[in-house]
């Protein structure tokens, strides 16, 4: 085998080991430090209006801004006598008042960008937004702290940068039956003899052909571990409950994975968005529903926290093409059976103390949040994953 002909075929390996002294380290790490609470995050792609997923239907401000677009106060589902969910998200209210979910208001960061591309990377990468980074923070948790790759999911053909370390990365499918049918494919069965070949000593190739066997090792054990398990719950018929679908059999059937990442896209509603947000919150609450019931089943729900956010909200005007434009802070779901503050953690933003380009102040760093489900949860050092201290908060 060439040079040229290993580096093409290993692109459809996921996980990467690239630092000898990180590998030593993965070696070290004990099992025990990887317990069974589970992590799901679930990533709202385009940016989701807040404002008409958590509306402040007492604030006049909100109908005078939004004198089309604002959502009718009968047509609103009241979680208490100012607030209350988009009518698409009555599943979510049904988990809600179970005390299953926690709602975060104004959650940002400072310095807010309002690229799709350079926000999200913000929130994945966990860093100022003046540093870049090429790591995510999950990937840095895989890097400290995990032991295979399969130590995180994504359920998806590709890898966000949230899951890629410096050492190593995350596994991507959607189907661990395909995924370990790739892996058996004969290019990855060639590799094993020309593990001795001279190029593979070279600089990171040798790691190169490691993360190979990782990820053709990981392939086996993902699907010999999952198809134990097979859910009988009825999920909508879209993608994003598929993904759900998969995850609840991954977590079902003891398989040794903390994070999971999921994703549903197509919230960037500059124009007509009212029935296109409502559709979206309807796929997103109908299938956490679903999912949140397959796991009480199987009594995995108890070692399961699930976070939901969008890489920013939009603008509290709405704009000619009765949408709304790129805007700053947002509010995020926290669903879990352990929570210690279950309803809205914090009041909603002001609609009169806007910033100078008269989006939402934000109140809560986002990375707090991360930093509270690593330390509490995930029970990890979250000062070495997000290279700095911040303040914790107690929903958890």
């Amino acid at each position: 085998m060439n040079r040229r002909k290993f580096l093409k075929q290993s692109s459809l390996a996921t996980s990467l080991f690239f630092v000898p002294s990180f590998v030593k380290a993965f070696e070290q790490v004990a099992s025990k430090t990887l317990g069974y609470k589970r992590l799901v995050i679930i990533q709202l792609s385009g940016g989701n209006d807040g404002l008409n997923t958590v509306i402040p239907f007492r604030n006049d401000l909100y109908y005078k801004e939004r004198p089309t677009l604002g959502i009718a106060k009968n047509d609103i589902i009241k979680l208490n006598d100012e607030v209350g969910f988009n009518n698409s998200l009555a599943p979510l209210k049904r988990l809600y008042d179970n005390s299953n979910v926690s709602i975060i208001n104004n959650v940002g960061y400072p310095n807010p960008n309002r690229s799709h591309f350079r926000s999200m990377d913000i929130w994945q990468t966990a860093t100022d937004s003046i540093k870049y980074s090429q790591s995510g923070w999950i990937g840095r948790y895989l890097d400290y702290y995990g032991k295979h790759p399969h130590s995180a999911i994504e359920i998806d053909d590709s890898l966000s940068l949230a899951m890629k370390g410096e050492t190593l990365n995350a596994i991507a499918t959607q189907d661990s039956r395909a995924f370990y049918n790739l892996s058996k494919d004969p290019y990855f069965k060639n590799i094993h003899k020309h593990q001795n070949d001279a190029h593979l000593s070279e600089h990171n190739l040798g790691y190169l052909y490691k993360s190979l066997i990782a990820a053709e090792s990981s392939a086996k054990y993902i699907y010999e571990t999952s198809k134990t398990v097979s859910s009988n719950k009825a999920y909508p018929n879209n993608a994003f409950s598929k993904q759900l679908k998969t995850t609840a059999q991954f977590i079902n059937s003891g398989l040794e994975t903390k994070v999971f990442y999921l994703s549903l896209g197509g919230f960037d509603t500059h124009y007509n968005q009212q029935g296109r947000q409502d559709k979206l919150l309807a796929t997103y609450a109908e299938g956490i529903e679903v999912f949140v019931h397959d796991l009480k089943d199987s009594n995995s729900f108890k070692d399961t926290l699930i976070l939901t956010f969008s890489e920013f909200g939009r603008r509290v005007k709405q704009n000619a093409s009765i949408g709304t434009d790129h805007g700053t802070a947002n509010n995020i779901f926290i669903i879990g059976d352990q929570l210690k503050k279950p309803g809205l953690y914090n009041n909603m933003a002001s609609l009169s103390d806007l910033d100078d380009n008269g989006d939402l102040k934000f109140e809560i760093d986002f990375r707090t949040i991360y930093a509270t489900v690593l330390d509490k949860w995930l029970e990890v050092d979250d000062r070495k994953i997000l290279n700095k201290s911040f303040n914790q908060l107690s929903f958890i």
